[in-house]
């Protein structure tokens, strides 16, 4: 991805406003924008889902293969999660291989995930030492209106939990519910203007500085915490911004479960 030349004026313009407590769009410095979630929209993909938050809109697919397990986890299955932005999402995404910035986005959602232990690899095994299951979580932008970090994340536990294993299709026994245990869900903060406010859009990642990702699961365990971009913060603002991705955290778990399994 090229990196723009951010206007002078764009960031003296979010500083101004920052300084009178606003943002551009006239959010709150911890609101979001609208959120939509569908799930089971690609109907090829053993899981799918379908995030838009604002104007950004990104989808997530699951499908499975079987592998031969590592020899050092015999009793293990595997999962791999990757990335990608075409041009067709925006300004500065470049076609060709994928760019560092989607690597970093499919590490970071992979990370969250998987340090959440919501899949129970052990349970992925077909046989021991011969064949288990690999989920393949592909994750892809058609619309980059900022933040896709945590539009990523979100389709990205909303396609796991619609996903069904097909076992069928590999005469590997009977299709069944890939077992999901918890909902680890991501929300990022983007320094605007010298302070931090959360779901930061494109106008905001080109005028912004440093930002964090934090994935937080059922019970606000923190499951990956991840920094980008140079600057510091301090202990006040990370406690600050905890004490928000709780809350957002919990909202957002509260979306996927109502639209996946209707709690």
């Amino acid at each position: 991805m090229a990196i723009p030349l951010v206007p002078k004026l764009l960031r003296a313009h979010l500083a101004n406003l920052a300084e009178e407590g606003k943002r551009h769009d006239g959010r709150e410095r911890f609101e979001g924008r609208s959120v939509e979630l569908e799930v089971d929209c690609l109907t090829r993909a053993d899981g799918s889902a379908r995030v838009r938050m604002g104007d950004t809109i990104v989808f997530a697919g699951v499908k499975f293969q079987i592998m031969t397990p590592y020899p050092d986890r015999p009793n293990q299955g595997g999962l791999m999660c990757s990335a990608e932005v075409r041009p067709v999402a925006g300004r500065g995404w470049e076609p060709g291989p994928p760019s560092p910035e989607s690597i970093e986005l499919g590490r970071v959602v992979d990370r969250g995930i998987r340090e959440s232990g919501c899949i129970n690899t052990e349970d992925l095994c077909i046989i021991p030492g011969e064949k288990a299951w690999q989920v393949i979580l592909d994750l892809f932008a058609v619309s980059d209106d900022g933040n896709l970090f945590d539009a990523f994340g979100l389709a990205a536990i909303a396609a796991l939990k619609n996903a069904t294993v097909p076992a069928e299709r590999f005469e590997a026994g009977e299709d069944r519910p890939l077992e999901v245990s918890k909902t680890p869900i991501m929300c990022s903060y983007h320094k605007v203007g010298g302070r931090f406010v959360y779901d930061s859009d494109k106008k905001e990642e080109l005028g912004g500085d440093e930002r964090i990702h934090i994935t937080l699961g059922d019970d606000d365990h923190v499951h990956s915490l991840q920094k980008g971009l140079k600057g510091i913060f301090t202990a006040a603002e990370f406690a600050e911004i905890m004490s928000e991705a709780r809350s957002r955290c919990s909202e957002l778990r509260e979306l996927v479960n109502q639209t996946v399994i209707g709690d």
